[in-house]
């Protein structure tokens, strides 16, 4: 079945950042499908944000709009259990369901004591999940992702899910262009970083022997639009804060934004930043926030920030800058929905012609 939407193009993060409240995503989700939206990417974490549960609860609502995970891992679950969460959402979603995959941080999977996600195992278990997903049945398998005697789902599972790779470390995205059907970059990167990361998946296609151009690339893109500071410091601020906070995580953004490392130094070091006690965006308050605020330069907030029509015109630079398609981050649909209407007006409608709401090749 084809699921086509006024803009394919488009997706919004469902539940951005921290929540309390999962529920909220059901109205978001809704929303964004009246308006149009092509795409809805839902990141996972361990507390209110189970993501086998959210994509099934947005599939349960909707009818058109793509829903996938942006992302989840290959080592947190069971291949088998993967496979058939993959296989229960796209029959659920009616052939509108993709897997998105994200490496994470090595100190994560140490605390957790499973293997880290090398290139050689990302590979094998995107093979593994497209066999299982055509019904096969693989026998006495030993290899990367461990030894099993049987993995299996059932002979009459049938599904084509597009898997993306979730990141923008650059060996990891030309890696991403030889295996995944496409990809979702980060928020906060420049115009310039987004169009590198396009050209090294790029490089890992042609590496394959793919078709150039086969994975759509995601970029995903910061909105605010007429917002208020409180909100500014919630949408903007606490996000990448949150970001820079993270070890190896901060460094590769400043990498790729060829940014200066001793700035970052300076944030983490900051009595103004070491004092909070978690995540930056899930526990700081809004006065902690307009602190944190004067330490992280302007030059390092790259999104649409500002009046509609000023938003729009952003985001009609990242297709520019080599984009397939933007995923709206930080504002729910009610909130860019003013967007979307200047969007309309300079919308670059020539390269979307005949596509589809799926995300990946």
């Amino acid at each position: 079945m084809t699921h086509t939407s006024k803009f394919p193009e488009l997706g919004f993060y469902g539940l951005p950042g921290h929540t309390r409240t999962p529920a909220d995503v059901l109205q978001q989700v809704q929303d964004a499908e009246a308006l149009g939206v092509g795409n809805v990417m839902i990141s996972e974490r361990a507390d209110y944000k189970e993501i086998a549960a959210i994509c099934g609860a947005c599939a349960a609502v909707t009818k058109e709009i793509f829903i996938g995970t942006s992302g989840t891992n290959l080592n947190t679950r069971h291949l088998v259990t993967t496979a058939s969460m993959g296989s229960t959402l796209d029959a659920l979603s009616e052939g509108r369901f993709s897997l998105g995959l994200a490496k994470g941080v090595k100190y994560r999977w140490q605390a957790l004591n499973v293997p880290f996600p090398t290139y050689e195992r990302e590979a094998e278990f995107i093979d593994i999940m497209r066999r299982l997903w055509r019904g096969e049945v693989i026998q006495n398998y030993s290899g990367p992702m461990g030894e099993y005697k049987q993995l299996s789902s059932a002979p009459y599972v049938s599904a084509d899910i597009p898997v993306l790779y979730v990141g923008f470390g650059p060996k990891s995205l030309q890696n991403a262009g030889r295996i995944y059907d496409g990809a979702h970059l980060h928020t906060f990167m420049s115009d310039q970083a987004l169009s590198d990361a396009v050209a090294l998946y790029r490089q890992g296609e042609a590496a394959a022997n793919k078709p150039t151009g086969a994975g759509k690339i995601w970029s995903v893109f910061a909105t605010g639009c007429d917002i208020s500071e409180e909100k500014y410091l919630k949408f903007i601020v606490a996000r990448l804060a949150t970001y820079l906070q993270i070890p190896s995580y901060g460094e590769l953004l400043v990498q790729v934004n060829n940014w200066d490392i001793d700035t970052l130094h300076a944030f983490r070091a900051h009595p103004d930043v070491k004092s909070i006690g978690g995540a930056i965006d899930s526990v700081a308050s809004p006065s902690e926030l307009a602190k944190i605020d004067k330490l992280i330069p302007e030059s390092w907030r790259p999104a649409a920030v500002g009046d509609a029509r000023t938003c729009a015109e952003r985001w009609v630079d990242q297709f520019t800058a080599g984009a397939d398609g933007i995923i709206i981050h930080a504002s729910t649909p009610e909130e860019f929905a003013p967007v979307l209407a200047e969007y309309e007006k300079i919308r670059p409608s020539h390269l979307f012609a005949d596509r589809t709401n799926r995300p990946g090749s």
